[in-house]
């Protein structure tokens, strides 16, 4: 029995997921739109914690200060009611044709200073409405041709622009960080900062790098090929990870964005994993919401959006059963020493020892008998196998 969602879960949806029309390239809408206080009554009753928003999902692009206003209000009152919060907002900034050639890094400087507004005036929205975070998905930010972009000019004008929002958010003083969200591909061809590692070198040369991390996704990672358990360790030891993306992918494809856990289980359970365990070493560990951007299928009704939200929360409470079962089963820590898990926290020098120390030591090179040291098995497939078994709930 799956035990029902609480707000001490920390979970979150995008108001864009449950929201999506189900519109696609080759067909039309499928559902009609949803009211986001709808939306922000129905996570509440199924027990989310927070939701998310871009811009355009509450406010229709274009709509005056008035109008704007009066929606918003209507949101603000369905948050007091509900207890929900709004933990992460973020831009549109690829849905009109004027983003068309991206944001920060259109050939258009006129583009450029259109999108740097419009995600300013959104920056104060989310400290209006007390988020912690402000995800940049750069969509659009790329080409489909090589000798479309200077692409130095372009990776300046991608700094420029992140940049330029960190050090407003400074100014202001509001206690928010920047989170990039990579993706390989879709819409563009190739989008800029397609994965963590690029984001993260990017984020290193920046002037406010300091409150600028990242919002990797689950299938963003999966459709570059990378594992997405992987990219999230890395974030985590960078101290960059600000915010998470969970959905579902199953393979190299179109960016599916199916439920949690209805792509790669396995996957989805190594994540679950990380996130509820740490690093068997210790060391930092996530505690921000735990965030679904999702779509609901297109065949489904609105019956069936609702229960897409619930099987993402569902999913992935089964999996932290499983996964905090798995770590403190005996068996599987035992099968983690001799795979030696445990031992690559060790450092490789010594405390005090210097890399001349180590050259003098005939120990580590000379005498060491690299056959009987080759002969070690490290057991791997044993532990993905208790692994296993504890994903499928076939040990307690």
């Amino acid at each position: 029995m799956v035990r029902t969602p609480t707000p001490q879960d920390r979970f979150s949806f995008g108001l864009w997921t449950i929201g999506w029309e189900a519109r696609d390239q080759f067909g039309d809408a499928t559902r009609p739109a949803l009211d986001p206080v709808e939306s922000v009554h129905r996570l509440a009753e199924l027990g989310a914690a927070h939701i998310t928003f871009h811009d355009d999902d509450v406010v229709p692009f274009g709509s005056d200060a008035a109008t704007r206003d009066r929606i918003l209000d209507r949101l603000k009152g369905a948050l007091a009611d509900t207890g929900i919060t709004v933990e992460m907002v973020t831009t549109n900034t690829f849905t009109h044709p004027i983003f068309k050639d991206g944001a920060f890094t259109s050939n258009d400087r006129r583009v450029r200073r259109y999108a740097l507004t419009k995600i300013l005036r959104n920056v104060d929205l989310a400290a209006e409405l007390g988020a912690d975070t402000f995800v940049m998905w750069g969509g659009r930010e790329g080409a489909e041709y090589d000798s479309a972009k200077d692409l130095f000019a372009a990776h300046e004008r991608y700094a420029e622009g992140i940049d330029a929002v960190a050090g407003y958010i400074k100014d202001k003083h509001y206690g928010l960080r920047i989170a990039i969200e990579p993706k390989p591909n879709e819409p563009r061809g190739d989008i800029l900062l397609p994965t963590v590692g690029h984001a993260l070198a990017l984020i290193a040369k920046l002037q406010h790098g300091d409150i600028v991390g990242l919002n990797p996704e689950t299938g963003h990672e999966q459709m570059a090929g990378l594992n997405y358990t992987s990219g999230l360790a890395q974030a985590l030891w960078a101290d960059k990870l600000f915010h998470i993306d969970l959905n579902g992918q199953r393979s190299i494809k179109y960016d599916q964005d199916l439920v949690f856990g209805h792509g790669d289980l396995f996957s989805a359970f190594a994540t679950v994993d990380l996130v509820e365990n740490g690093f068997p070493s210790g060391g930092p560990q996530y505690t921000g919401p735990i965030h679904f951007d999702y779509k609901p299928s297109r065949t489904e009704n609105m019956d069936g959006v609702w229960a897409s939200a619930a099987a993402n929360m569902a999913t992935y409470l089964i999996l932290k059963e499983r996964a905090l079962a798995f770590r403190a089963d005996p068996e599987v820590q035992e099968a983690m020493t001799a795979s030696g898990v445990y031992e690559l926290a060790e450092p490789t020098l010594a405390p005090g020892e210097s890399v001349a120390d180590l050259l003098a030591d005939p120990s580590a090179y000379d005498e060491l008998d690299v056959d009987e040291v080759a002969s070690r098995g490290f057991h791997f497939v044993r532990l993905n196998q208790l692994a296993l078994e504890h994903a499928l709930g076939a040990r307690g």
